[in-house]
Order: structure tokens, then C-alpha cells, then sequence
């Protein structure tokens, strides 16, 4: 972004003579603390004053020590927090007038005219009315004398940005948008899920009995049932899971247990995506607060796809309720349980489309969380479309060496929650063996390509596409998904498995940061993976909140490195006791790990000790995540939709014959969407030496992360949200599958 922008940005929106107020209400929520922490710490940032509302409305409704102002330092070691430490209630005081009226008072008294508040749809809705009532409120108070008409003026309108910070994930804006038990059916490939917003087709309990007994016949060991709260039948009954139980009892004689989860789902340390998305949201909604005028209207900030949104509180409040009369689900919703259906029950072969088409699944280059998930998607998807799916071992290695074989349905039974890749993957690249490559193609008749891996995979697909003219069976669809812990693949802002390892490396620097909790002043090094890409130390910081993040991507040199050391010297004159810093493993091939601690080290004598820790492997290892499991399922299966499409369109005088630049394509998240991208196109867009895209747009969150640690820097808020209005999508059955 141009400086001029940023120099707009700094002068314009200036928070000075500002007060914002933070509160969360309803239910607590894993997050919390992150958008607080972002709420307060950029809020401070730009010259406001910040407050924090203990205990949600009630607070608000009370006063006194429950609305206390923030400092920088008030928020710190809270990022790895459950729960909310500035607490959260229910408030019936202020559904009732005169509690609003009390609110007001209290807010009036301290200056405090921009309200942030996280939480569901009740809070939210409440926030709003709040809003509307304002000046009247405001008026009431000058009538009774507890503010004179000056203070009224000065006070005249309330601003309010709303965050959705709810577990139940129930309002229309948010990103990862349906119910748990949903979701959960689809990261753990449950086998049967009842939820309220789908009662189950009279005679369920035969069908489900009969889907767990033909399991047990083929040596399945384990039924997994998922059952929502609040689910019922179709004459709306209620099914409990103690019902379920009692009926596969007795009906089936299995040994069958309960768990209730109750609040075990609300506590817990935040995942890396709850605190990176609550980061992003608080800083934005301090923005849409600086940016509010009095005829804007209370809004909502979220995530959509990838990128920043804000829509009117009101207008989001309506869709909720209309989908509630109407009976109507989300987009999101609808994929997601056309989704599992499509991976849970199996058609009978009767059923079953018949494409005569071989479609070949491979893993390229090393392992990453969530392959065997997207494998799976992808077999039973293709089965689903009538394809015979061979499963190829080792990558391209076993592929010239003939380790190719078919792969059934039940195969690929329990793989979406296991780490690694079950089919073998290497680095091997196809160019010196496409001969004998194209000739298992021709003898297993091979009829399509997916390739799901990393930029090895991205190479393989670009050298399987230049000997197309050579060979004539490289003449087939093939699309590559991005599966790589580096997240180094162009084309695509996300890949399958950083998410787990970005876990990896936060709960790591959790227990790093935390070994020091009972020593003063101590400072971490920690070496991250990631080859030339920064993005797991840059991204990893921003969850971890480390102090600095040193990347190939954004050089520094030795000046860098000691005003770093500076900086930290002067927090740790304050109340922080630990720092942190990250390191992309090929940062600069000068300033090693070794070199930075010890230069911490020795500039740090006096002041803070340090420690190095090189977290390797371990970032790579682990079963995925929820996020990885159902975004590698979700992907794959639109992966194999697309080579579904091509294989009919390319289908000619009895053989499938494809050589268009669109005929192999990476299917990568861009913005706010999945996009199907030909390879070809992508070429001017990859530093090919250091195995990177020339673009990456998370290198606009390092300024975040910068900020957040008390650096002054520049911030670009081209990506940061404009207001947008919501819209009635009510997918037709055709797109059931097709939008994800």
C-alpha cells in the first residue's frame, strides 16, 4: 500500500480524545481474550482511551470498579486464555429500561461513546437497541439532572461494533458458519449425526441400526453416533443420546457408552485460528469505531473467506430470525450436510452412476495433516460419481514403479483423523520417469489426475503438463490441491495441514513461555519450519503474540536485530516478564538461531536471559485439526466434482482426451472463495528458486503482529472491511455441492 495511505490512515482515523468501551456478554467463548487483547492494545495504539466492562451488561448497569480504564500492560498473557477474564453475564437489568438508563449514566460519566461488544445474538441485538435509544436515554438523564445539556451534546451518539464470539457459531456472519455437531460429524467421520435443523426421516432408528450393523460385518471395531442438543424428529420429538443408546442396545446388542461433552466444549486454550480470527476482528472493529459517523449503522465485523467484512448488526439480526421462521439454513449449512452425506452413506451400486472413468490419487512431497482426510473426500466422492479411484503409493515414485491399485469405500474408513499420509508421499518429481509414468497411465487406463501435495506436487503438475505433447495419456484433467505445514504454494492462501502445524507451534511456545512463570525477565528464541516461506513464523507469532517474527520475506539486518533487543529491554522494564521471538528456519543464512540468541544473550546481560528452542518435526507430526480435517475433506470433494465436469466435457469418440491450459488446474482459497486456477497461469506468479509465491497475503498481518507488540509502524487497511449489506442466498439443489 502506498504511504500516502497509510499516512490518511494515521491522520484521519486518530482514536485521540476517543473513549472505547469492550465488553463480552451471553456465554464465554474461546477467543475472548484475543479480541479484548486486540481491542485494547490497538485501541491504546491510535490515542484512545480504553475501558473494560467486567461481567458483560451487568457492569455496564452497575458502574464503578466494574468499568475500569485498560493499559497496555492489563492485557498481556491473556492471548492463551479460555473463557473471558473481564467476565460475562446474562443481564436482565438491561433488558428493562431503567437499567439501559443506568448503563447510559455510567457510560455519559466517563466519556465513553464507542462500544465493542463480543458476543451472540441476544447481546448483540441488545447493543443495538441500546444504540437507538440513545438520545432519548441521554434526554431522560438531563431532565433528572444527572448530566447537564452540554455533556448531552458532546455525547450525542453512540457508536457500536458487534463481534460474534459465540461456541454455538449461530449468527449469520460468522466464518466456519453451522453447529457443532455437524462440523464434528464431519472432522471425526462419524457415522450417523441428529441435529435440530434436519429431523430424521421416519424410520431412522432401522436405517441407522442397519448402517452400524453392516460396519460391524466389515471388521469396523468402533460406531461413532453424534447427537445434537435439541435434536428431534420429524413429529417433534426429542432424541436424546439416551434414547439412541437404549435403541442399539437392544436392538443390535452392541456395547455401547454415553459422553456428554456438556462444558468441556466451552473451556480450553484457544486454537491458532480462534486467536488469529479474534486478533484480525478486534483490530477491525476498532477501525470501523474511528471510521463511524453518526449516520452509520451498528455493524458487525467478520471474517469472509479470507478477508475482512462488516455488515449492519440490524440486518444480520433479521436473517437469523427469517431463517428461524422460515425453517432456512445457511450456504455454508447445506454444503457442509450435503457434504457428510455424501461421505457417511454409501448408495447402493444399483444407485450408482456408471462413468467408466479411472481417476488416480496421489500424495506429492512431504507429509502434512489432513491428506489422508482429503483422500478419503475424494475416493468416496469419486465412487459416489461412478468413477473406479486407484490409489497411487509413494507419489510420483511409486507411480513410475507401479504401485497402483484400486481403492474401495470402506479403505478409507478412519482416515480422516490421521496424521501423516497413509498412502506414502516423497519428493520424487515425475520429469525423468514420464515414460514409464505414461505407460501405467495407458495400462491402468488412468482417465484423471489428483495430485495433493505440496510445491513438489505444483512442479509434478507443471511437468506432467509440458510432456503432453509428448505422451498422449498425460492428456487427461488433473488438478492439484495444496496440502503443505509451509502453506508455500501459489495460488492459494490456505493449504491443508498449516493449520495443525500452526497449532503445533502455539501450544509449543504456550508451554515455552509458561516453563518461565516463575522467572523474571527471560527471552525465548524459536526456530519454525517453513523453507523460504514465513508464514508459520509470522502467522505463529501473531497466535503466540512473540515480540518479533524474522522472515525471508521481509529482510533485516544487524540494526534490525538490535533495536529489537532494545525494545524488548525497555518492556521488560515494565510488568512483562517473557518475550518471544520467532524465526523462519531460512530467514537470512547470516543471522542463524544460534547467532540471534546469542546475540539476545550478550545485549540482554543485565536485563533478561534467554533460551533457544528449534521446534523441527514436530510440526509436521500429529493428527490434524478440526479446521485441516474438514477443510481437506471439503476441497478434495470439489477437486473431484471438477474432474468429474472436465472428464465429461473432454470425453470424445469413446476416450477422454484433454490438452486445454484449463485442463490442469490447482484449486486454491483466494479471498473469499474456492478458485479453480490452470497451472500455466500461476507460473509468473512463483519464485521458483526459493519455492515461494511472489505475493502473500498474509504478509500484510506482520504489521498486526508489530503493533500488538508495541512497535510503531505503519498498518495497510486495504483489505480492512467496508460495509457491505447481507444478502438471502438460498442455495438451489444444483449448487448443493458445488459452492463450499
Amino acid at each position: 500500500m502506498a504511504q500516502t495511505d497509510n499516512k490518511r490512515f494515521f491522520e484521519n482515523l486518530s482514536g485521540a480524545g476517543k473513549a472505547i468501551a469492550v465488553l463480552t456478554s451471553g456465554g464465554d467463548a474461546q477467543g475472548m481474550n484475543a479480541a479484548v487483547r486486540a481491542v485494547v492494545r490497538m485501541g491504546i495504539y491510535v490515542g484512545a482511551k480504553v475501558y473494560f466492562v467486567h461481567e458483560g451488561y451487568q457492569g455496564m448497569v452497575d458502574g464503578g470498579d466494574n468499568i475500569k480504564e485498560a493499559t497496555w500492560e492489563s492485557v498481556s498473557s491473556m492471548l492463551q486464555m479460555g473463557g473471558t477474564v473481564i467476565g460475562s453475564a446474562r443481564c436482565k437489568d438491561f433488558r428493562m429500561h431503567e437499567g439501559r438508563l443506568k448503563a447510559a449514566h455510567n457510560l455519559v460519566q466517563r466519556g465513553i461513546t464507542n462500544l465493542c461488544v463480543i458476543g451472540g445474538d441476544g447481546s448483540l441485538t441488545g447493543a443495538n437497541l441500546f444504540r437507538e435509544e440513545w438520545s432519548g436515554l441521554l434526554a431522560e438523564l438531563v431532565q433528572q439532572g444527572l448530566i447537564d445539556e452540554e455533556a448531552s451534546q458532546k455525547y450525542s451518539a453512540l457508536h457500536i461494533v458487534g463481534m460474534v464470539g459465540s461456541i454455538d457459531n449461530d449468527f449469520c456472519v460468522t466464518q466456519r458458519k453451522c453447529y457443532l455437531a455437524l462440523v464434528s460429524a464431519l472432522a471425526c467421520g462419524a457415522d450417523w449425526v441428529l441435529i435440530p435443523e434436519m429431523p430424521p426421516e421416519d424410520g431412522w432408528e432401522e436405517k441407522m441400526c442397519q448402517k452400524l450393523s453392516a460396519k460391524r460385518a466389515g471388521m469396523k471395531r468402533l460406531n461413532i453416533i453424534i447427537v445434537a442438543e435439541g435434536a428431534i424428529d420429524r413429529n417433534n420429538q426429542p432424541i436424546t443420546s439416551e434414547h439412541v443408546k437404549n435403541l442399539v442396545v437392544q436392538r443390535l446388542g452392541f456395547d455401547t457408552r454415553v459422553t456428554i461433552l456438556g462444558h468441556v466444549q466451552r473451556g480450553g486454550t484457544p486454537s491458532a485460528f480462534d486467536r488469529i480470527l479474534a486478533s484480525r476482528m478486534g483490530v477491525e472493529a476498532v477501525l470501523a469505531l474511528l471510521e463511524t459517523t453518526a449516520n452509520t449503522p451498528a455493524c458487525v465485523v467478520s471474517l469472509c473467506g479470507n478477508q475482512s467484512v462488516r455488515l449492519p448488526l440490524m440486518e444480520c439480526v433479521q436473517m437469523v430470525r427469517l431463517w428461524v421462521y422460515r425453517g432456512m439454513r445457511t450456504r455454508s449449512f447445506e454444503n457442509n450436510l450435503k457434504t457428510y452425506k455424501l461421505l457417511a452413506h454409501r448408495k447402493p451400486e444399483s444407485e450408482l452412476p456408471q462413468s467408466n472413468f479411472n481417476v488416480a490419487v496421489l500424495n506429492v512431497g512431504a507429509p502434512a495433516a489432513g491428506m489422508n482426510a482429503a483422500v478419503r473426500s475424494a475416493v468416496r466422492v469419486g465412487i459416489s460419481e461412478g468413477h473406479k479411484m486407484f490409489a497411487v503409493s509413494d507419489g510420483f515414485e511409486g507411480f513410475y514403479k507401479g504401485q497402483i491399485k484400486e481403492i474401495k469405500w470402506a479403505d478409507v474408513g478412519g482416515w480422516t483423523g490421521q496424521g501423516g499420509s497413509l498412502l506414502g508421499t516423497k519428493r520424487t518429481l515425475p520429469a525423468k520417469h514420464i515414460d514409464k509414468i505414461a505407460e501405467q497411465m495407458r495400462k491402468y487406463n488412468i482417465n484423471a489426475l489428483l495430485v495433493i501435495g505440496g510445491f513438489e506436487a505444483f512442479l509434478g503438475i507443471m511437468e506432467l503438463l509440458a510432456a503432453r505433447g509428448t505422451y498422449e495419456e498425460l492428456c487427461v484433467p488433473m488438478v492439484m490441491v495444496p496440502a503443505t505445514v509451509s502453506n508455500n504454494v501459489p495460488g492459494s492462501d490456505l493449504s491443508i495441514g498449516a493449520d495443525t502445524a500452526l497449532n503445533a507451534i502455539t501450544v509449543t511456545c504456550d508451554r515455552i513461555k509458561q516453563s518461565a512463570s516463575g522467572t523474571k525477565h527471560r527471552v525465548f528464541i524459536i526456530e519454525t519450519m517453513g523453507g523460504y516461506c514465513g508464514y508459520l513464523a509470522s502467522v505463529g507469532g501473531l497466535a503466540a503474540g512473540a515480540d518479533a517474527a524474522y522472515i525471508f520475506e521481509e529482510p533485516f539486518d544487524i540494526r534490525d536485530l538490535q533495536s529489537n533487543v532494545e525494545h524488548l529491554t525497555e518492556k521488560m522494564k515494565t510488568s512483562i516478564q517473557r518475550g518471544l521471538v520467532l524465526r523462519n528456519e531460512n530467514s537470512n543464512e547470516n543471522y542463524t538461531t544460534d547467532f540471534i540468541y546469542q546475540l539476545y544473550s550478550e545485549e540482554g546481560k543485565g536485563v533478561f536471559d534467554c533460551r533457544k528452542n528449534v521446534l523441527g518435526h514436530m510440526q509436521q507430526g500429529g493428527a490434524p485439526s478440526p479446521f485441516d480435517r474438514n477443510f481437506g475433506t471439503k476441497i478434495a470433494a470439489k477437486a473431484m466434482q471438477w474432474i468429474s465436469k472436465k472428464l465429461n466435457e473432454s470425453y470424445r469418440k469413446g476416450r477422454v482426451f484433454a490438452n486445454t491450459e484449463d485442463s490442469a488446474c490447482l484449486l486454491g482459497m483466494r479471498r473469499r472463495a474456492l478458485v479453480f486456477q490452470p497451472v500455466v497461469q500461476l507460473r509468473d506468479e512463483t519464485d521458483f528458486v526459493h519455492r515461494i509465491p511472489k505475493e502473500q497475503w498474509w504478509l500484510k498481518l506482520r504489521p498486526l503482529m508489530k503493533i500488538l507488540a508495541k512497535y510503531k509502524t505503519s498498518y495497510d487497511i486495504s483489505d480492512s472491511g467496508q460495509l457491505e449489506h447481507v444478502v438471502l442466498n438460498r442455495p438451489k439443489q444444483s449448487e448443493a455441492m458445488a459452492a463450499i
